[in-house]
């Protein structure tokens, strides 16, 4: 999944089927790089 940033950035959260990303992973993704809440992305998903 390819998350685009407002000023042009984009990340890029992994996601390949039968697998699950690491809480800790996840987390860090959410609020470093997207710089969003739990809840907001979860809204997105």
């Amino acid at each position: 999944m390819v998350y685009k940033h407002q000023d042009g950035r984009k990340t890029t959260i992994p996601y390949h089927a039968g697998e699950e990303i690491g809480p800790g992973l996840l987390n860090k993704i959410i609020k470093k790089d997207l710089k969003i809440t739990r809840e907001e992305f979860i809204k997105q998903v």
